[in-house]
């Protein structure tokens, strides 16, 4: 099968998504499938400083992978003062798969991410006659069509019109089902995944051991929505307390000099050391210098860093969101707090350190979870059947594209977007 994988984000932005395409883009050329990964990428100076950005490193694609590297130039005229142009980067990815195509013929379009990808991959289908899968993997579901009716729209369409559509978790699905008066049956679960060969227990430790003092890790995107404010807050009433602990915090995103500031404040001196952007593979260490994973998340389509942190024998905190309570059960596999209470978030961290026999039931439990259930095996083969099933049936029927190609072209298109001025946050 020659499948055409559309990425929003690739290496080198450090992000789940990343890890998640490189995985699954493996999985499928060990399958036996042809491969072409499109990705999207920011190649200006305001990208590089929240993605870690630039054109995906060849080095970085699976073997047998073909990489086509595509600039977000519209995207990027935020640089220049002006709006985001998102339908100039949907029409040049659209056009980019129809060249491919062209020169040798496609069998499956799969997007990640709903917008601008799912939308792009969708034009290319209704033009190409082939179908379009379109991942929904978190942001494209929490936040796309809640900024303006243009985006609304284009979400919309493609959550309609796609041949199929995946998801990482049961609760994700039936928010955005909910949102957009889609039929929660549109969608296929294909829960995450993780390497678990590379994320791996310390030999010879003791999943849930503590070490003195014990070091709490945060590693993914710096991000509000993410938590991390919540969490250095959770950690300065810890220590107020009388708590001897670290905090690590790992990766990069939009607010990592806001996290940075705080976390130099005196009421945090010495606690917290942030070490920035992380690579994939470079991951694995930092998850061996942590004793706690803390992922104080305000929604998820499905965490890829609980994952790996399960994978790699830490013992869980998060909180009671979509796409968290789908792999973490309180009292299981993890503890759980509400969203935004970083009261709250300290309570169930201190429970954590305190209650030893708790610590390393939940950490082995995890463990053996995301062993048995959330490995890219598993995953692979349930998206390999997806593929099957829509190259087995005839492409879904679509309305024509009604999209202008640029912002100044059509009135209709609403410039006030919020995502506009700051589309690193889409």
């Amino acid at each position: 099968m020659r499948i055409c994988f559309v990425s929003r984000r690739y290496w080198p932005a450090v992000s789940g998504m990343s890890a998640y395409a490189e995985n699954l883009l493996r999985a499928l050329t060990a399958a036996g499938h042809e491969v072409t990964l499109v990705s999207q990428y920011r190649g200006d100076r305001q990208g590089r400083a929240v993605y870690g950005g630039g054109p995906p490193p060849p080095e970085r694609v699976p073997d047998g992978v073909r990489l086509v590297a595509l600039e977000s130039v519209g995207e990027q005229s935020v640089g220049d003062g002006r709006p985001a142009d998102f339908e100039t980067d949907v029409a040049a990815l659209r056009d980019t798969i129809a060249g491919l195509h062209a020169r040798q013929p496609l069998d499956v379009l799969h997007a990640q991410y709903g917008y601008p990808p799912g939308l792009a991959v969708l034009e290319a289908s209704d033009r190409l006659g082939i179908p379009a899968v379109v991942s929904i993997q978190g942001g494209d579901g929490h936040w796309v069509g809640t900024c303006c009716t243009t985006h609304r729209t284009a979400i919309r369409r493609v959550l309609r019109d796609a041949s199929a559509l995946l998801i990482g978790s049961s609760s994700f699905r039936a928010e955005v089902a909910a949102r957009h008066r889609v039929p929660a049956e549109r969608f296929t679960v294909v829960p995450g995944a993780t390497d678990t060969r590379l994320f791996r227990p310390v030999p010879g430790r003791r999943p849930g051991t503590l070490g003195d003092p014990p070091v709490l890790l945060y590693h993914g995107r710096i991000d509000v929505r993410k938590g991390v404010l919540d969490l250095l807050e959770a950690v300065r009433l810890l220590r107020a307390g009388g708590r001897r602990l670290r905090l690590l915090v790992s990766g990069t995103g939009p607010d990592l000099a806001l996290l940075t500031r705080r976390a130099r404040q005196p009421d945090l001196a010495g606690a917290v050391e942030v070490l920035g952007p992380t690579g994939y593979h470079d991951a694995p260490a930092v998850y061996r210098r942590g004793d706690v994973f803390v992922s104080p998340t305000w929604a998820e389509g499905f965490s890829n860093t609980i994952l790996e942190a399960m994978a790699s024998g830490l013992p869980v905190v998060s909180t009671e969101v979509v796409g968290v309570v789908d792999c973490v059960r309180d009292g299981v596999n993890g503890l759980l707090a509400p969203p935004r209470d970083p009261r709250a978030l300290a309570g169930a961290v201190g429970r954590m350190l305190d209650d030893a026999a708790l610590r390393h039931r939940l950490a082995r439990t995890a463990l053996r979870h995301v062993r048995t259930r959330w490995s890219w095996p598993v995953a692979a083969a349930r998206i390999c059947a997806v593929y099957e099933e829509t190259c087995a049936a005839r492409p879904r029927t679509t309305t024509p594209p009604r999209f202008p190609a640029g912002p100044s072209a059509e009135p209709a298109v609403d410039l006030s977007c919020r995502f506009r001025r700051e589309p690193h946050l889409l």
